[in-house]
């Protein structure tokens, strides 16, 4: 997905606390450069201000990058010559969803509302196809072999 021009992540939304795949196919990959890297920090201060090289693959420069539990992840590329692309004195600034809330179970394996209700469906499908089996063995090989009789009612 292309958040910005020239720059993409595997994912669709940065969520806290996941790990999050950067391609740039900005400025230093059209201009050949051979180094790049990508200067990244978190929230309106830039936290954990942190420097990483960048891969240089046929789709561009990538690294992958944990983001962290803030409201903003901030980033700008630098080149072996001391080059910066920061969005034109901008820097590159993304939000950072919170994770989903999630309900816990009893054997700590956490499950969205989502999960819980198909579990549910498909709890109450199983029943009915268990229902139906029971019914079939039970009965079918009577109504075949004739010996399947219905009780009287009310003979008198």
């Amino acid at each position: 997905m292309e958040l910005t021009k020239n720059i993409f992540f595997n994912t669709d939304k940065l969520v806290e606390n996941s790990k999050v795949k950067i391609s740039y196919t900005g400025r230093f990959f059209q201009d050949g450069s051979e180094n790049v890297s990508i200067h990244y920090g978190f929230g309106a201060n830039w936290e954990n201000v942190t420097n990483v090289p960048m891969e240089k693959t046929e789709l561009g420069f990538q690294t992958e990058i944990e983001l962290g539990s803030f409201d903003t992840f901030n980033f700008c590329f630098c080149n072996e010559k001391g080059e910066w692309d920061n969005n034109e004195g901008k820097n590159y600034v993304f939000n950072i969803e919170k994770k989903p809330v999630e309900l816990i179970v009893l054997d700590d394996e956490p499950v969205s509302l989502g999960t819980a209700r198909k579990l549910r469906k498909s709890y109450i499908w199983s029943k009915k196809i268990r229902l139906a089996v029971y019914k079939i063995i039970t009965y079918l090989p009577k109504i075949i072999s004739g010996n399947y009789r219905k009780k009287a009612t009310n003979e008198e």
